[in-house]
């Protein structure tokens, strides 16, 4: 009988060993790569003048291994006729034409105004459905690294005024692609994280 039993637990002890064997080479395997991430990003405004209204269509959102992205979508514009704007960090969102203050969450208040209004011009009605104070249509920030709050502030003389929270005051760019204007704001102030 006791070579039975030692038998048994001889197998138990070799099929421990061969299920262990795949996981320790999982494990030793190489660590992925970390991206490279653009450094010379700043957190001081900018700004870009532009002639021509052009209405804006929407605006969305995407999360990238190395910053948060912003697009407006402006039908129309391209880098040869770009969309006016104007991107800066504020204190607080302060809605034009109002000068009522709205409540945006997150560490830091990156204000991007764009020189497209939320409607047609000729008819007035909306191109853009989203409530003054009310997070933007459609965007769901959740799992994003840096971005907290998207809030649509309002659309006044040409100008619609948006809110972005972020987890803290970081560097950002802003460009013009055909039909877009983009805000990217990086997820640390060094490469590779």
């Amino acid at each position: 009988m006791r070579r039975w039993t030692a038998v048994p637990a001889a197998l138990v002890l070799m099929g421990a060993g061969t299920a262990a064997a795949p996981f320790t080479a999982a494990a030793a395997a190489p660590p992925a790569a970390v991206a490279q991430c653009p450094t010379g990003w700043g957190s001081l405004p900018e700004d870009r003048a532009a002639s021509g209204i052009r209405p804006l269509a929407d605006v969305r959102t995407g999360a990238h291994p190395c910053y948060d992205r912003l697009v407006l979508d402006v039908p129309g514009t391209s880098a040869a006729r770009p969309a006016g704007y104007h991107v800066r960090y504020v204190d607080a969102l302060v809605q034009d034409g109002s000068g009522r203050t709205l409540p945006v969450g997150g560490g830091a208040i990156l204000e991007v105004i764009v020189l497209a209004p939320s409607y047609d011009p000729a008819t007035g009605a909306p191109t853009y459905p989203a409530r003054a104070g009310q997070p933007l249509p459609g965007v769901d920030l959740t799992g994003y690294r840096t971005f907290v709050d998207a809030r649509f502030a309002g659309s006044f003389e040409g100008r619609t005024q948006l809110g972005l929270g972020v987890r803290a005051r970081l560097p950002f760019r802003v460009f013009q692609l055909d039909d877009r204007l983009v805000v990217d704001v990086a997820h640390s102030w060094t490469a590779g994280r």
